[in-house]
C-alpha cells in the first residue's frame, strides 16, 4: 500500500500532471474571457446589423402552439422542435474569436522566447550598466551594444586561431609543389641557353 501512495506521490508531482493541471485552470479561465468578449461585446454589435440578430434564426420542424390571453396561437419554442442556425454560428464566431486570440497569445510567447534566446549569455556588469546609462541607452541598446562587442572578439579569437593554427601535410605538400613548379621554369631556361 505504501508503495502504491509512493508512486501517486511521483505521478502527481511530474512535470507534466502540473502542467496540464495549470493549463486545465487557465483555459477555464480563458474560456470565460472569450465567452464575455462573443456575449458582451461582439453579439451587440452583430445583433446591432440588419438581419444580424442571429438568436432568431432558427428552422422549425415540428412547432407547437399554445394560446396567449387573447386567444391568439403562440409558437411554444420549449416544445417545438426547431434547429438553432443562430447558435451554431455564434459557436462558430466564438470559435474563431478563441483560435485567434490564441494565436496572438502563442506568436506573443514565441516572440518573447526568441528575444529571450536572442540575448541569452549576454552579461552586462554594473559598471558597464552605469556606463551606458550615462549615454542614455536603454537596457535593450546595452544588450545589443554588448553582444555586438561579443561577437567581435569572438570572429577575432578566431580569427587569431586560425592564423595559429599548424599547417596541414596537404598545406605543406602544396607549397612545395607550387615552388617546385616556380623552379621549372627557370630549369628549361637554363637548358636552352
Amino acid at each position: 500500500m505504501k508503495k502504491f501512495f509512493q508512486e501517486f506521490k511521483t505521478f502527481i508531482t511530474r512535470g507534466s500532471v502540473l502542467d496540464l493541471a495549470v493549463g486545465m485552470i487557465i483555459g477555464a479561465a480563458f474560456t470565460a474571457i472569450v465567452t464575455a468578449l462573443v456575449n458582451g461585446i461582439l453579439k451587440p454589435l452583430i445583433n446591432a446589423i440588419p438581419m444580424g440578430d442571429m438568436s432568431g434564426l432558427i428552422t422549425m420542424l415540428v412547432p407547437a402552439y399554445t394560446i396567449d390571453a387573447d386567444g391568439a396561437k403562440v409558437i411554444d419554442l420549449a416544445a417545438s422542435v426547431y434547429i438553432n442556425w443562430g447558435d451554431f454560428i455564434m459557436a462558430i464566431v466564438n470559435f474563431l474569436i478563441t483560435a485567434f486570440v490564441l494565436f496572438l497569445i502563442i506568436k506573443a510567447i514565441n516572440s518573447v522566447r526568441e528575444g529571450s534566446k536572442k540575448y541569452k549569455g549576454v552579461k552586462i556588469s554594473k559598471e558597464q550598466r552605469a556606463e551606458f546609462k550615462a549615454l542614455g541607452m536603454t537596457y535593450k541598446q546595452m544588450q545589443d551594444h554588448v553582444k555586438k562587442q561579443q561577437e567581435e572578439e569572438a570572429a577575432k579569437a578566431a580569427a587569431e586561431a586560425e592564423a595559429n593554427k599548424p599547417e596541414t601535410t596537404e598545406q605543406i605538400l602544396c607549397e612545395i609543389r607550387e615552388l617546385l613548379k616556380a623552379l621549372a621554369p627557370e630549369k628549361t631556361e637554363e637548358k636552352s641557353e
